[in-house]
């Protein structure tokens, strides 16, 4: 799998771009607030309907311009084909796979699968829970992208019910409004612990397969600390040992849990039972690496957890494209040769960089100048 041509309209900071790229590694050099970063955000973008930048799509438009447009061309096996995505902040967006509407935008997930490490990413390592749910649920979704309708429906559930709660720990506290009327809350209770159980065994089981590929990754970048380990701890029983991934076993156990803590939500108003309130812990030997891992070391562990994601995917299917994002400037000498030595075989690698010299010489391939919003051949 590859990216054969990029077009962007009046997103970030191009007015218009159109790209032609090849497999092999592709080097885009310019210096920092030149627009390089939005190149590969683009293309983040289109395979799970995101930016690692930002958490809407409204920095994404060009200041003054009503939407954006990327359109990518993928090949695969041979064949190609056009995703058109059109973003359209405060509406809905909109897709097109090979000029037919898509009936919802998140149709075009599958089609371009991509790994990007950013500096952004040392926060899986260093940042809050979050950040590592949602690294484990963009890489399931890049494995089967029927759980992107998992995930929707499980945090639709969940703002069902964290508004049931609110409402009903209102009323709790007025003295003059009528006791809540608890029976729904059963309901959702019943459709979270269901979806909740799903979302949870899938991740579960992508922790367990992720584990060997993070434990080598990790030794293969550096010989500081390690071994580099993960546990999936869970708010069903944050104390006990990691579940096993039985749908009907965690559906159960979600029910049970949320039963033991419908007093404490209902004084607070939220859920505190399920996937949204779950961690994956990372460690460094016996230590947990947030708090105590170097900062190389963390910058090792952020990538291995990167590097794991593609050979996970790499096993399952074609290569997906790697995008290292301003990576390099990060890393020793040492660290830059040894990545550069794992990631210069796959299909397509796009690397930016504010410094030629930042680029290990094995990353050698084509290269773009990034200049004024501007991309040419150098």
């Amino acid at each position: 799998m590859y990216v054969s041509h990029l077009q962007l309209a009046d997103f970030r900071s191009y007015g218009e771009a159109l790209l032609e790229l090849s497999p092999g590694i592709t080097v885009f050099v310019g210096a920092n607030g030149q627009g390089k970063t939005n190149l590969v955000e683009a293309l983040g973008y289109v395979a799970t309907l995101s930016s690692h930048r930002v958490s809407s799509d409204t920095p994404l438009v060009r200041h003054g311009a009503p939407r954006a447009i990327i359109r990518t061309k993928i090949v695969r096996d041979e064949r190609s084909m056009v995703v058109d995505l059109e973003l359209n902040p405060g509406k809905a967006n909109r897709a097109r796979i090979n000029q037919s509407p898509a009936q919802r935008p998140r149709e075009v997930l599958g089609a371009l699968r991509t790994v990007l490490f950013a500096p952004e990413d040392l926060s899986l390592v260093k940042g809050d829970p979050g950040e590592r749910r949602r690294f484990l649920d963009d890489l399931l979704v890049s494995r089967a992208p029927r759980l992107a309708g998992v995930r929707s429906d499980y945090e639709r559930v969940l703002k069902q019910r964290n508004a049931l709660l609110k409402s009903a720990s209102g009323r709790m506290l007025s003295r003059t409004s009528a006791p809540p009327d608890l029976s729904t809350l059963e309901v959702w209770d019943s459709h979270l612990a269901e979806t909740g159980a799903e979302l949870l065994a899938a991740r579960l089981s992508l922790v367990e397969d992720l584990r060997p590929l993070v434990e080598e990754a990790y030794a293969g970048l550096t010989d500081s600390g390690g071994p580099a380990q993960l546990a999936y701890r869970s708010s069903v029983d944050p104390d006990a040992p990691e579940p096993v991934p039985d749908r009907e076993a965690l559906t159960a156990a979600l029910r049970s849990a949320m039963a033991e803590a419908r007093d404490r939500e209902l004084q607070r108003g939220v859920s505190l039972v399920g996937p949204h309130r779950d961690d994956l812990v990372l460690s460094l030997g016996d230590l947990p690496a947030k708090g105590y891992a170097s900062q190389g070391e963390s910058w090792s562990f952020a990538l291995s957890l990167k590097l794991s994601a593609f050979g996970l995917l790499r096993a399952e299917s074609d290569d997906p494209v790697l995008i290292l994002d301003d990576v390099f400037a990060e890393l020793d000498a040492e660290r830059r040769r040894r990545l550069a030595e794992r990631v210069r075989d796959a299909e397509q690698v796009l690397v930016t960089a504010a410094v030629e010299d930042d680029i290990p010489k094995e990353l050698d391939g084509a290269r773009f100048v990034v200049r004024y919003g501007g991309v040419g051949n150098e």
